[in-house]
């Protein structure tokens, strides 16, 4: 299953939003992108910090990625963002102040993401090892250039698709784990979503939304189906945490981005994982099956109204994972986007466990 961080019915909205907003910021912001050094009360850069945007080549690619930290000596923490298509760099500048005094912050555009969303990009290289390899070289390059031998892996939505197989396969990498929005059974999740949906849907008032559920077939697997399904958990609140119009203004205000990456930002989500599915037909990944044990600790933040990434599931996969620490966080205000409906409490969460 790919869990989208970025609702596909809301997209046409957003996308227009952001296109306005990149259009003022050539006049507001010029066309420069960077990202502002750590600066103490008197305006002077903080010794030992560290704020760089800066590309790597991974897999053949020049992919972007920021490093953010007040103190270069803190752990890292790499965060996988969602989609695929969808990056977290653009609201960093919105939601790391505090993180990045706790940690060193590495947010990274993925292949076919954001600012590596390159003109002419290959999508038949958008393959799940292509992206766990990616991940590789990248962690590979972020201990060379920090010097930790460990780092916190944080994955959002698809990134915990990525992030648990990365901490199944290579432990010795990793000091902790935490899934926001972990993806445990694509198969199990949309008859989750149904059944919600069913109970949800006025009939009276929504025949058509109710006709539309109806004539998907459970498991969603054609990736067409299952981007209706999306569609309509998104419309009754099961998905997005946030209007699509302050989301949009969020991220029109990055630094990090200029008038050309909120183009190629659009193009990849409106492609989102489409490519990855050959035929059009989702693979069914089900970690409590595939994954029944780890060597780090894993702590999972999950929404108490998230239907994309059902808490239900996420709960019954904390209960029989065996690892050294298991941890289920709840965030009762949230649905698949805690970091934006409970900004605060999730820092502090962040904060906490991973400095266990």
């Amino acid at each position: 299953m790919l869990a989208w961080s970025i609702a596909w019915k809301a997209l046409a909205v957003l996308a227009l939003v952001i296109g306005l907003l990149a259009v003022a910021a050539v006049f507001l912001l010029g066309v420069s992108a960077s990202t502002p050094p750590h600066r103490d009360a008197s305006g002077n850069v903080v010794p030992g910090s560290i704020a760089v945007l800066e590309k790597v080549e991974l897999g053949g690619l020049e992919q972007w990625i920021t490093i953010r930290g007040v103190d270069v000596t803190n752990p890292v923490l790499l965060w996988l963002h969602g989609g695929p298509g969808s990056p977290q760099m653009p609201l960093a500048h919105h939601l790391d102040a505090r993180l990045e005094r706790a940690f060193v912050v590495v947010h990274w555009d993925q292949r076919g993401a954001g600012k590596s969303n390159h003109g002419g990009f290959d999508e038949s290289t958008m393959r799940f090892e292509r992206y766990l390899d990616d991940a590789l070289e990248l962690i590979a390059y972020l201990r060379g250039r920090l010097g930790h031998e460990r780092i916190v892996l944080l994955g959002h939505s698809w990134g915990t698709q990525l992030g648990i197989e990365l901490v199944a396969n290579f432990p010795e990498l990793f000091d902790a784990y935490i899934g926001v929005g972990q993806v445990v059974d694509h198969d199990r999740a949309t008859a989750i979503a149904r059944d919600w949906l069913r109970s949800t849907i006025d009939p009276v008032k929504s025949p058509d939304d109710l006709r539309t559920l109806e004539s998907i077939e459970i498991p969603a697997r054609r990736h067409s189906e299952y981007r209706a399904l999306a569609q309509l958990v998104d419309a009754y609140g099961g998905n997005f945490d946030v209007p699509i119009t302050r989301l949009a203004g969020i991220v029109a205000r990055a630094p990090e981005y200029v008038v050309g990456d909120y183009l190629r930002l659009l193009r990849g989500m409106n492609r989102g994982g489409g490519p990855m599915h050959d035929g059009g037909i989702m693979t069914n990944p089900d970690v409590i099956t595939t994954i029944p044990t780890l060597e780090v600790p894993a702590i999972f933040f999950s929404g108490a109204g998230d239907y994309n990434t059902p808490l239900a599931l996420v709960q019954a996969y904390a209960e029989v994972l065996d690892a050294p620490h298991v941890e289920l966080v709840v965030f009762e205000r949230a649905a698949h986007l805690p970091f934006l409906a409970e900004p605060e409490r999730f820092v502090d969460e962040v904060i906490r466990v991973a400095g266990r």
